[in-house]
């Protein structure tokens, strides 16, 4: 069943990323091209992947760059896909009806029985999370994996998204971000879990929990050196920043 536009709903399946721990592996990207291209969202095109200008579709996305000022500098792994708004901008301008929002979990996805490949999602979507399928000429985005999180021929702990399965170190958790006792609320109220760009307010559901600041350990190290390192790194992109376009 579809959710109305603006509705409340008592039920928001999420995922919840660790940047403190995602160490950039590119399991997640992987593992969700992979179940995807098999599974029912499937397959996901590579048209002349190793050509001067590939293409290919993902779901999943890591973004990889550096931050703070030398030595004192840190590399981010920002890991991307569809947040799964509560006020999902991509649903309104589709002109087919083909974004929507359902009713039951709050999961926004594509019938690509309806959509026309118009693009007109991507262009609407402020953390470009849509992708053109140029062989099926349709646009795709991740699903939370929803005919894996609810297939019954699957071990009831293996009903979570191929990423969260994947990932080495657990730095993607999945659940119920409107339950105040699943594990990514309580993750949210106590490491202080944020949304991306919230001044778009669009209520993403996926949130990320902040990495900590670390200072190298300078000692013996010329005092201009230390000064520059003292200084507080810049950590993960807050509301007025807007991450790298640079993906892998």
């Amino acid at each position: 069943m579809r959710a109305e536009q603006g509705e409340t709903l008592a039920k928001q399946l999420a995922l919840v990323i660790d940047l403190n721990v995602c160490v950039g592996c590119h399991a997640c990207v992987t593992s969700c091209k992979q179940w995807n291209t098999s599974g029912s969202a499937g397959p996901l095109a590579d048209e002349h992947a190793y050509d001067a200008n590939p293409t290919g579709t993902f779901f999943n996305r890591v973004q990889t760059y550096e931050a703070g000022v030398f030595p004192g500098t840190e590399t981010i792994h920002f890991p991307k896909s569809c947040l799964h708004c509560e006020e999902p901008p991509c649903v309104p301008v589709c002109p087919t009806g083909a974004s929507y929002k359902r009713k039951d979990d709050g999961i926004v996805l594509v019938d690509y029985d309806k959509c026309i490949g118009c693009g007109y999602c991507a262009w609407a979507c402020p953390y470009g999370m849509r992708e053109l399928d140029e062989e099926r000429a349709v646009m795709t985005k991740c699903t939370l994996c929803v005919d894996r999180i609810y297939s019954e021929t699957l071990p009831e702990a293996d009903r979570r998204p191929a990423c969260v399965m994947a990932c080495p170190t657990g730095a993607r958790l999945f659940g119920d971000v409107k339950d105040p006792d699943s594990d990514v609320s309580k993750a949210i109220r106590e490491r202080g879990g944020y949304s991306l760009m919230p001044e778009w307010e669009t209520q993403p559901a996926n949130q990320y929990l902040p990495r900590r600041i670390t200072t190298p350990d300078l000692q013996g190290q010329p005092a201009s050196t230390a000064q520059h390192a003292a200084q507080k790194t810049v950590g993960v992109p807050g509301a007025d920043d807007h991450v790298p376009t640079r993906t892998q």
